[in-house]
């Protein structure tokens, strides 16, 4: 490890070489959560959405956008950061990784912004999908895209530890399958928790995700499930969390070395 200075260039081949696998994998990774997503409009905003009234004031089809934006980011920054940093653990090469001059805070930097820069990119390509087919109003930019970098960042070390975790590829998969995906439909993706009878909604604060999404659909309609000062609170406080956790993983070895 390199104690001297900031090892600028281990963090950009680290990310660059991320980059290069994305614009590899642009099928997977950007053209088939498009055309899923804008199926979910089809379905949901079109459909169904013209059957129901609005939500908070909110047109149905409008509504759900922020949800599935919050989707398909946060199954996109699991799954990058995940596979980036196990496959080198596969190969064998995450040893060469470890003795080089490079911190472990500089290898997050690289592996956790390059799934971030991904994420962020598809959840901008996404809302541009969805202004073709409902319409879209940003009331405040500047917590949206705080709340989109937050998220992509919180997501990628967790899908980072997932990676780090994992002994194989049924593992990786395992949590994001198991407990994201549940999360994220359960956190009002497409509906608003306020729906909800009275003690399911106790029950749906303990989920994460609720925050995540209630502040993100905050900063697009000014309506929310749970104050946008305490979303933003829950996502900054489980980001501290998961660099405690990734750094103690790192200083200690945790399934990096044998």
């Amino acid at each position: 490890m390199s104690d001297v200075g900031f090892n600028r260039q281990g963090v950009w081949a680290i990310y660059r070489f991320e980059m290069a696998r994305f614009v590899r994998t642009l099928l997977q990774s950007v053209v088939t959560p498009v055309i899923t997503t804008s199926l979910y409009f089809v379905v949901f905003g079109s459909a169904i959405g013209s059957r129901m009234s609005r939500v908070g004031g909110v047109p149905y089809g409008a509504f759900i956008v922020p949800g599935l934006i919050m989707l398909s980011i946060l199954t996109a920054s699991i799954s990058n950061a995940s596979f980036g940093i196990y496959f080198p653990k596969f190969t064998g090469t995450i040893y060469e990784l470890l003795s080089a001059p490079i911190s472990f805070v500089e290898m997050i930097l690289g592996y956790v912004g390059a799934a971030a820069t991904k994420s962020i990119s598809l959840g901008l390509i996404i809302l541009a999908t969805a202004t073709a087919f409902v319409p879209v109003e940003i009331r405040h930019p500047f917590f949206m895209v705080a709340f989109l970098l937050l998220t992509t960042i919180t997501f990628s070390l967790f899908g980072f530890v997932i990676g780090i975790w994992a002994k194989g590829f049924e593992q990786l998969q395992l949590i994001p399958m198991l407990v994201v995906t549940p999360l994220t439909f359960l956190g009002g993706a497409f509906y608003s928790i306020d729906m909800l009878p009275p003690r399911w909604r106790t029950v749906a604060l303990f989920n994460p995700v609720v925050y995540l999404i209630s502040g993100f659909r905050w900063s697009f309609y000014e309506t929310a499930d749970v104050g946008v000062g305490v979303s933003l609170a829950m996502t900054s406080g489980f980001l501290g969390l998961l660099l405690l956790v990734v750094g103690w993983m790192f200083k200690s070895g945790y399934r990096l070395k044998k």
